[in-house]
């Protein structure tokens, strides 16, 4: 048995095929790499929210899965859309790494806390509310590419701070300049940040299908995956809505598991934020997402999402 294994080609999208990969060559599987160029990869000239949300980063792989040409596509999961087309499915979720997000600097000194303020680089719509309603002092610039060119355009001090996710930091080793951890009862992460996500066509023959989940499939992160999910496919949201939301396995009295989850939406200028938190069983990951959801949009989040969508038409 071979598995085709597709990816973005940068160092971070990499990184995440060669350790699926070394899951699965472990246990004996044959395996081939196959990078492919996405949308999101080729146009650096705008925001993801003026590009286009859905698939940005996914697209161009779900369709070499449909024809065939590879057997899976690795993704971030925060850059996997929530509703996949009919044809297509996640089949693994790898165990998740810390969600934070963290601000990283050559300037040792820098702190959101200070009071001070500074220029911190970010192509986050999520980010940049929670900069604006947490730290208001805080000057903001977009900044797109890939980790190593956000940290070339630090380094040519375009800005003085980057705010990035944990995971992908230390993935690449950079963890030397981290600089600070934001705290997650502030910066409340993405939906997926931290997970790889494994697509596949419905069409990949169940013997593979298995041999994938079996191998790198994570159940706990899968049950916090599929709730956040829910949530974000309830609420229609993508890359240009900023969006929260983290679902976690905690202990009961009794020492069985039951999912809690926090979530929520900002508006863009960080004015309104409005935060749920949520628990249920373990049986209904998607329950848990949906009410959730439901719970934000009556406490104002239809609000929030048709100022920003009426922004974006405009």
């Amino acid at each position: 048995m071979k598995i085709k294994i597709g990816t973005r080609g940068s160092k971070l999208a990499l990184w995440q095929a060669y350790y699926v990969e070394d899951k699965l060559k472990a246990k004996g599987v044959e395996t081939e790499i196959v990078i492919i160029e996405t949308k999101g990869d080729k146009i650096l000239d705008r925001s993801l929210s003026k590009i286009g949300s859905k698939g940005v980063f996914t697209e161009e792989l779900e369709d070499q899965l449909r024809s065939g040409e590879i057997d899976i596509a690795v993704h971030s999961a925060k850059d996997l859309q929530s509703e996949l087309a009919s044809d297509l499915e996640v089949i693994a979720f790898t165990e998740r790494e810390q969600v934070n997000d963290v601000l990283v600097s050559f300037n040792k000194n820098l702190s959101l806390q200070s009071g001070k303020s500074f220029v911190v680089g970010t192509s986050s719509t999520r980010r940049v509310a929670m900069l604006k309603h947490y730290y208001p002092h805080i000057e903001i610039v977009d900044m797109r590419g890939n980790l190593q060119t956000r940290l070339r355009k630090l380094e040519e001090k375009q800005c003085d701070a980057l705010l990035l996710a944990y995971a992908g930091v230390h993935r690449m080793h950079y963890d030397d300049l981290i600089v600070e951890l934001l705290p997650l009862t502030e910066f409340v992460p993405p939906v997926g940040q931290g997970c790889v996500a494994i697509e596949a066509a419905k069409t990949l023959t169940e013997e593979k299908k298995l041999i994938i989940k079996l191998l790198i499939n994570d159940a706990q992160t899968e049950k916090c995956l599929l709730a956040e999910r829910a949530y974000l496919k309830t609420l229609q949201g993508g890359c240009s809505i900023p969006s929260f939301g983290k679902a976690t396995l905690e202990e009961n009295e009794n020492g069985g598991l039951h999912l809690k989850m926090t979530a929520g939406l900002i508006s863009l200028d960080g004015q309104k934020l409005i935060k749920v938190i949520e628990e249920s069983t373990v049986d209904d990951p998607e329950g848990l997402g949906v009410k959730v959801a439901e719970n934000v949009l009556a406490n104002g989040g239809i609000e929030i999402l048709q100022s920003i969508r009426a922004g974006l038409v405009n």
